[in-house]
């Protein structure tokens, strides 16, 4: 557990730090963007991009962790495999999307714009070729050159951005001489995914020293096994991503109107986005959770330690999910006040992230007993799920009934895993615990909802008596400061 939460904290520092920083371009985009239709524009391709991302790394990256700690003599040629494979379809892809990028941007609606397509092609490929070296780091335990470099490629994103969306219109008006000879103030959007090229290519060549460290030699062998474990994860991995990134691919084709269905999609992806907090943390838990759960399956006490690693992780993610709709008021500030309208779909999304934190959670059965085909299927099983409510009830509720499918989505396919994981892996988790939790945190957030006074900062006090009174059970019951070192130090073992 020490080593767990110590690596988790590590990557949490880098994935929170970073999509933090990454996460305040939203403010960024909702108030420099013309509307939110441009943000629109902005969230249906990234909607893509996270999809193809996905299928180009088709589950290699476990894969990777599977089959180097199965012969961790022989991990560099298991890196070095992965390395070709990967670089060889992420080459092809990128190859593909530069030469067909005018069809490819009519068929999806940017007939203007191929070039956004060719951009995005090659930030495809090349973070589908990193995912393995990223991916080493980990397998190599070496959570601060990760941290760093995901951080790096944050701040070069941001950077860039700021430098496109703020400098460059400023420099406009006041000495448009300096950068009139590259700079088009009329591309707008045009320049966010500028930055992320940018970004990407600064990333890739900080990772080539780690590249170069694996041992190039194809084995078509290894490759037909580590494909026969991994192929199930990328239909896994799609379906996955699929239920998170679906409702913003397809909502354009939802609504009758293009312009209403891009404003719409702006709205809600901006709202989205001020939920990803409990992504953080999920996806912080995951990079330090899924090497874990490989290096403790021989141990005599793993069971115990991923009972504990899941009761702690749904504690936390409780805490979050308080504060941030507690504290909404104060996080709505982020966005422009036209996109406020959308707020309403911030509770939903965070529970919807918390079951799919449990999800991934209880997904280590069938990795462990190498039948990851049943997390495809529970995955289809979500996409349908997210697929039916979109299709059937966004035209009639917009962007609420895609929050609201995602719940549902991520809901039922917590709660399959868990019946099938308890038959092949039994696992004696502490539900007691756990749906205590859970209760005293639905009962605070419905109280918070009874507070409505006149005064802002009233309210605000209002809740954080809520959020003391979950702290004080949490404290009390199962986290007592003697076990946080920081605040042991401070405060003494007495307390």
């Amino acid at each position: 557990m020490k080593t767990l939460a110590k690596e988790t904290a590590i990557y949490g520092v880098s994935s929170i730090l970073g999509k933090f920083l990454n996460w305040m371009l939203v403010p960024l985009y909702t108030f420099t963007l013309e509307n939110s239709a441009d943000y629109g524009v902005v969230v249906n391709l990234y909607a893509w991009t996270a999809l193809l991302l996905v299928i180009l790394t088709y589950g290699m990256e476990t894969g990777f962790f599977r089959f180097a700690n199965k012969d961790k003599e022989n991990a560099d040629k298991v890196y070095g495999n992965s390395l070709i494979v990967v670089g060889f379809t992420s080459l092809l892809f990128a190859i593909i999307t530069v030469v067909f990028a005018q069809p490819i941007a009519t068929l999806m609606g940017y007939p203007l714009n191929p070039e956004y397509i060719a951009m995005l092609g090659v930030v495809v490929a090349m973070d589908a070729f990193g995912a393995i070296p990223f991916a080493y780091l980990r397998f190599k335990s070496r959570p601060i050159k990760f941290a760093s470099l995901k951080i790096l490629m944050i701040l070069v994103n941001i950077f860039f951005n700021i430098f496109f969306l703020v400098i460059c219109p400023w420099l406009m008006k006041n000495a448009p001489a300096t950068i009139d000879w590259f700079y088009n103030p009329h591309y707008g959007v045009g320049y966010v995914f500028v930055a992320n090229v940018i970004q990407t290519v600064v990333v890739t060549l900080a990772l080539l020293p780690d590249v170069m460290k694996a041992k190039f030699r194809y084995d078509a062998a290894l490759t037909k096994q580590i494909l026969r474990y991994s192929l199930p994860l990328l239909v896994l991995g799609v379906a996955g991503i699929m239920n998170q990134t679906l409702d913003k691919i397809i909502f354009p084709y939802l609504i009758s109107d293009p312009a209403l269905a891009k404003s719409e999609l702006g709205i809600y992806g901006a709202c989205f986005k001020i939920s990803m907090v409990m992504m953080m943390f999920t996806q912080a838990f995951r990079y330090a959770y899924e090497p874990f759960i490989f290096a403790q399956h021989k141990d005599k006490n793993s069971k115990e330690a991923y009972a504990d690693a899941m009761k702690y992780f749904i504690i936390f993610s409780l805490l979050i999910f308080l504060g941030m709709v507690f504290y909404l008021d104060v996080f709505k500030l982020l966005i422009r006040e036209d996109y406020w309208v959308g707020l309403k779909v911030v509770p939903i999304v965070l529970f919807s992230y918390i079951f799919q934190g449990v999800f991934f959670n209880l997904s280590l059965w069938y990795k462990l007993v190498d039948k990851t085909m049943y997390g495809a299927w529970f995955s289809v099983f979500g996409l349908v799920i997210t697929l039916v409510i979109n299709i059937m009830f966004v035209p009639i509720f917009s962007y609420m009934a895609s929050a609201w499918a995602a719940f549902a989505c991520y809901l039922v396919m917590m709660l399959i895993s868990y019946y099938f994981g308890q038959k092949h892996l039994p696992i004696n988790y502490d539900l007691k615990t756990i749906g205590l939790y859970t209760g005293i945190a639905v009962v605070l957030f419905v109280a918070s909802l009874l507070i409505d006074t006149p005064y802002w900062m009233l309210n605000i006090a209002l809740k954080s008596v809520l959020m003391f009174v979950y702290l004080f059970i949490l404290v009390k019951r199962d986290f007592p400061i003697k076990f946080i070192p920081i605040i042991n130090k401070i405060v003494g073992q007495k307390l």
